[in-house]
């Protein structure tokens, strides 16, 4: 019987690898879609990086002495993507893997992979990739999910068996889903393009209906193709806000229903949630008031143990009891080498390629500290942040990261650190700095598009502010000025400058001068960042 109609090793191993092959061929046409008119998408880059982790990880376990099981061969997928997980759509790729890891491993080799099993593992694939996400946001990579495994359902409804079907079914309903992503997110309409990270998914969905078709081509349409152990099912808030306990425990439970429903008690009762697990494990930590009802809720939903119950009551000054660290991600070798005398683990992040659950883990693990703090001065490595903290306190070390989503919000909070402060004390005065600092940028853009400001022209220079186009011009210098002055506007004590690798001798030199002299009650301070494709960031405290 032929590999793809059964389950095997060697059928995950051909997925895998067409659909990082497809991902190749795609990679640039995916980026494009939220390249511009900015120059830092990377998207088609993120997922193709993650589905190389994912495929050197069933290549691993090979070992030349025969086929390995399919359970391991899934396993081994869904933990590779989990580890080389870049950006947003890597780590929610990573969990839709790892839901057809969850069904893959669940049946025995050399079952034929028929109708109703191909739509059991998108439906859970599609289950835990909305899982991942505190707050889901439709016309994403989410919808298509959900598209695919809702269009494959409802073929299986009608009678149908056949597992090219279904997964044809599934694979047309996710392109549709993905074409009408321009109606449900307005930034996707302006720029007239389809979400990235859903079209890479389509690739990806593609690449399985062709092995399981058995055909030489994938499925769908040709313009369309161009990564474990107990990963994060939810995460509802990321930072200490106040709760007088910390509960941890690990949960026996087989019913996922019941976990469902203990998470969401735990919500209503505090912040800092975390549950990760499956397979009947769970680890779960909280922040809350009632530490009793947090037990309780477990008690609901399972068998908890191991139980810890921690007062967070701020310890007293000059507590010493833990060696803390930092860890920051950085695009230029000026921020770098500046970051890296405070002794911070740095992790550089090349031009449009972001870093991997595995390089920050690293990163986590290289400073040798009970405590660390993390820094991913962009919002696109945040949940990559996240899913490497997860993985370090499973292994004893305190993390907590901040979500700084600029380089000059992670020099704000790494000003005000103080390692010789209580742990929460610590993260709490350096989210408030990154907080209070407003970011801006310039760059140039990479083509024509229609913005949220108006139309712009590939060579414009293009600012932003905290993240969305404010302005279009043709001079950088003025550009820069008018943002500063409109951040200025509303008040500021510390300018910083942050000059890239394409920034002029001119406007070194007279861009400091101009803040000096136009709001001499500002304390300007300049850095030499050395980053590429954003000529000048600014950050106003």
């Amino acid at each position: 019987m032929d590999v793809s109609t059964v389950v095997s090793s060697s059928f995950v191993r051909s997925w895998a690898q067409r659909a990082l092959s497809d991902l190749g061929a795609a990679r640039d046409d995916i980026d494009a879609l939220n390249v511009f008119p900015v120059p830092d998408g990377d998207t088609g880059t993120n997922l193709y990086l993650t589905m190389e982790s994912a495929c050197q990880s069933v290549e691993d376990c090979w070992d030349g002495e025969g086929e390995p099981p399919a359970a391991e061969a899934a396993k081994a997928m869904a933990t590779g993507a989990l580890l080389g997980a870049r950006g947003n759509s890597g780590v929610i790729l990573s969990q839709i893997l790892r839901g057809t890891s969850d069904v893959l491993a669940g049946l025995p080799d050399g079952e034929v992979l028929d109708g109703r099993v191909i739509q059991r593992l998108l439906a859970r694939a599609a289950d835990l990739g909305y899982e991942a996400v505190a707050r889901p946001v439709e016309g994403t990579i989410l919808t298509v999910a959900r598209a695919a495994a809702d269009a494959a359902s409802r073929v299986v409804q009608d009678g149908v068996d056949d597992a090219t079907a279904v997964v044809t079914a599934a694979a047309a309903g996710a392109r549709d889903a993905l074409e009408a992503t321009p109606t449900m997110l307005e930034a996707l309409r302006l720029a007239g393009v389809v979400d990235a990270g859903g079209r890479g998914l389509v690739v990806v969905l593609d690449a399985f209906a062709a092995v399981v078709a058995g055909v030489a081509q994938a499925v769908g349409e040709p313009g369309l193709r161009v990564p474990v152990p107990r990963p994060v099912e939810a995460e509802v808030s990321r930072h200490y806000g106040g709760p007088a306990y910390e509960v941890m425990y690990l949960l026996d439970s087989d019913d996922a229903d019941a976990v469902v429903s203990m998470r969401g008690e735990l919500d209503a009762l505090g912040d800092s949630l975390v549950v990760v697990g499956g397979d009947g494990l769970w680890n779960v930590h909280v922040h809350v008031d009632d530490a009793g009802a947090a037990v309780e809720a477990a008690m609901r939903a399972g068998r908890p143990y191991r139980i810890r119950i921690t007062h967070l009551e701020p310890a007293p000054v000059g507590r010493t009891d833990h060696v803390r660290a930092l860890v920051a991600v950085t695009h230029g070798p000026g921020t770098a080498a500046l970051l890296g005398e405070i002794g911070a683990g740095i992790v550089p992040a090349a031009a449009q390629q972001r870093p991997s659950t595995a390089e920050l883990l690293g990163a986590i693990r290289q400073v040798h500290a009970a405590e660390v703090v993390v820094l991913p001065s962009d919002s696109d490595t945040q949940a990559v942040a996240e899913v490497a903290a997860q993985q370090a306190r499973e292994g004893g070390t305190r993390v907590a990261v901040i979500p700084t989503r600029s380089i000059v919000q992670t020099l704000a909070a790494a000003a005000v650190h103080d390692p010789d402060a209580d742990f929460d004390d610590d993260v709490v005065s350096m989210t408030r700095a990154a907080g209070a600092t407003r970011y801006a940028a310039v760059t140039i853009a990479s083509r024509a598009a229609l913005t949220t400001v108006g139309p712009c022209q590939e060579g414009d220079v293009l600012g932003l502010v905290d993240g969305d186009i404010a302005a279009i011009g043709s001079d950088l210098a003025v550009v820069v000025r008018d943002l500063l002055a409109g951040m200025l506007a509303i008040g500021g004590e510390l300018g910083t400058i942050v000059l890239g690798a394409e920034a002029g001798a001119e406007l070194r030199r007279d861009l400091p001068q101009w803040l000096e002299r136009e709001y001499p009650l500002v304390d300007v301070v300049v850095h030499e960042g050395g980053q590429p494709l954003w000529p000048v960031i600014v950050g106003v405290e």
